[in-house]
């Protein structure tokens, strides 16, 4: 399918407005990292804690975010899911003796604000020792005969029906078709327990020292895939294609953390992810294009260097546009629709996506264009035309 054929538009003589957008949207982003002191990392690689909290209604986010002001140290972040009930609750951390502090406050915190009251153990907050040790006393005064075993059986069948009603009752009645919770089981359970309107789905902490280990680690992947692909060019070109490529993928990576910092964005594991997928997309383009640029070249030894660029360029347009196009309808999808956990992911392959496919024409050609001509003018001691 092609949706244009025997174009012939000048790519490279229109090449500068996009150098310039680059140049500029570089600049910006590059003022924007040293203004704020390096990109914003998430909790991945600067540690903290990171909750994961689900309502039996919508979430009151307001509240939740005055609850924990004042006494979490660091800065506190409170997102909601988009299309779930469900928030995100992160804070981040200066050393290894905050994290399980901050944690802790935050659980408790949570639990006087939002958890059950009167002295009653919040059976939507609770762990399975903690349910057993708060029926062990009330089930020998009532005389319910129950051994240890026994008892721990029917723990077990109640944490696990609140697991699989996603880690949220909202009525202890319910309970009542657990094995081995009798009537009289079901009112000790009533007269000791209650439910708060929440539950932590998961709880998660990172420390200072693993994230500045993860982010060497995401530094070196993105690094070593890009020389990885360098090499793959140098061998299957030739090494003027390959730094073309290279630059150009480099670009698009800058620019895209450089948007990152621009809008505040955290800079997470799933970002790292969606930067090294680019690096391979944008690639991939790039040497689409590349290809068709040595096919010309072998029929049309006579003709000027920019002639068979544009002539390349015209040839998979169509091409170019329809990947570029889906792909791009897929990420701004997630990006819309795919809540808040999906937010950097998305947010990363949007723009890495539009400025990569301009780049593999408006960059990436022009570079070789100008790499051939500095060796040409070398080698016959011209000056070089760079335009």
């Amino acid at each position: 399918m092609e949706l244009f054929k025997n174009t012939n538009f000048d790519f490279l003589g229109k090449k500068w407005p996009f150098i310039g957008a680059s140049l500029v949207l570089t600049v910006a982003g590059l003022v924007s990292l040293v203004a704020h002191g390096g990109p914003k990392y998430g909790i991945d690689f600067a540690g903290g804690a990171l909750m994961y909290l689900r309502f039996d209604k919508e979430p009151p986010v307001d509240r939740i975010r005055t609850a924990l002001e004042g006494k979490v140290q660091g800065e506190i972040s409170v997102q909601q899911i988009a299309g779930a009930p469900e928030v995100q609750v992160g804070t981040q951390i200066r050393d290894e003796k905050e994290l399980n502090a901050n944690r802790q406050i935050i659980e408790d915190t949570l639990r006087a604000t939002f958890g059950a009251s009167d002295g009653k153990l919040d059976l939507n907050n609770s762990s399975a020792d903690q349910l057993a040790n708060k029926l062990r006393e009330p089930l020998l005064q009532a005389n319910i005969a129950l051994s240890e075993q026994e008892l721990q059986d029917v723990v077990k069948g109640v944490q696990a029906f609140r697991a699989s009603k996603g880690g949220l009752l909202k009525n202890l009645d319910d309970l009542s078709g657990v094995k081995g919770v009798t009537p009289q089981i079901l009112n000790l359970i009533k007269q000791q327990c209650a439910l708060g309107p929440f539950t932590i789905l998961s709880a998660e902490v990172v420390g200072p020292k693993i994230g500045k280990d993860l982010q060497r680690q995401a530094i070196l992947a993105t690094l070593y895939a890009l020389g990885g692909m360098l090499v793959y060019i140098a061998i299957r070109f030739e090494w003027l294609y390959g730094v073309a490529a290279v630059v150009a993928v480099f670009h698009d990576t800058i620019i895209t953390i450089g948007l990152f910092s621009i809008f505040g964005k955290d800079i997470s594991l799933t970002v790292v992810a969606a930067l090294l997928t680019l690096v391979g997309y944008s690639m991939n383009d790039t040497i689409v294009v590349f290809d068709r640029i040595r096919e010309n070249l072998h029929h049309m030894r006579k003709e000027p260097l920019p002639v068979v660029i544009n002539l390349s360029v015209n040839q998979t347009l169509s091409r170019t546009i329809l990947t570029s196009g889906l792909t791009l309808l897929t990420a701004l999808s997630l990006f819309f629709f795919g809540g808040q956990v999906l937010n950097g992911f998305s947010f990363a392959l949007v723009c890495g996506i539009i400025v990569g496919t301009y780049s593999s024409i408006y960059i990436a050609s022009p570079i070789l264009l100008f790499s051939q001509r500095v060796l040409e003018s070398k080698s016959s001691k011209a000056p070089v035309e760079i335009g």
